[in-house]
């Protein structure tokens, strides 16, 4: 018992360090779990890496629960509009993970949650990021606030999100990536997809 409230600690401490970076949070629990091998079923371990994330989840909502909250007090009729469009964006940017995420999902977990598939994705992102970041250091964002974020493009970022269904492939990162490049600032991108996050957790989502 003492063993496996070790593991889960261990799993917790990289699991809430990763979270808010955009890298594999799940990608690295189960590079560690080849560490720290849990003797569980599989279905157990897969739910486990689930459950596991929803207190990072739960810190979004509450870092950002008066600027997500529509009838939040103190705010005017138009800052309440804002709120209703800005949840209209998010619930638009998840339609393709709903849509193609059950058909795909259970098969990417079975055929491709290897050690080999984790550390190639996780490789692949962070050279992207740095070249994405050398691109945007010469240009200007053309979307640098949240109200600005149209509909098409919170639905191109959620097909971005898509690539998260690759395990080893950040949710966050490859929608902060698909944001960036299509024309948001970071600070944009990375503030949609905190938001993005919640719905897909509950969901579950990719």
């Amino acid at each position: 018992m003492i063993v496996t409230v070790m593991q889960a600690i261990i799993l917790g401490v990289i699991e809430g360090i990763t979270e808010f970076l955009p890298v594999s949070s799940t990608g690295h629990l189960y590079l560690a779990n080849a560490f720290i091998h849990l003797h569980e079923p599989v279905a157990f371990i897969n739910l486990f890496m689930v459950v596991i994330q929803l207190g990072a989840i739960m810190a979004v909502v509450v870092l950002y629960f008066h600027k997500l909250n529509p009838i939040a007090p103190g705010k005017t009729t138009t800052e309440r509009h804002a709120t209703w469009v800005l949840w209209v964006k998010v619930v638009v940017a998840m339609l393709p993970s709903l849509v193609v995420g059950p058909f795909v999902d259970d098969f990417m977990d079975a055929h491709l949650t290897t050690w080999p598939v984790i550390t190639t994705t996780l490789i692949v992102y962070g050279v992207l990021f740095i070249v994405v970041e050398q691109i945007n250091a010469n240009r200007r964002p053309k979307t640098t606030a949240l109200n600005r974020l149209s509909l098409p493009l919170a639905f191109t970022i959620g097909l971005c999100q898509l690539l998260s269904l690759v395990p080893g492939t950040s949710r966050s990162g490859a929608t902060i990536l698909g944001a960036m490049v299509l024309g948001t600032s970071r600070f944009v991108a990375t503030e949609f997809s905190f938001f993005l996050a919640i719905p897909t957790m509950v969901a579950p989502a990719p």
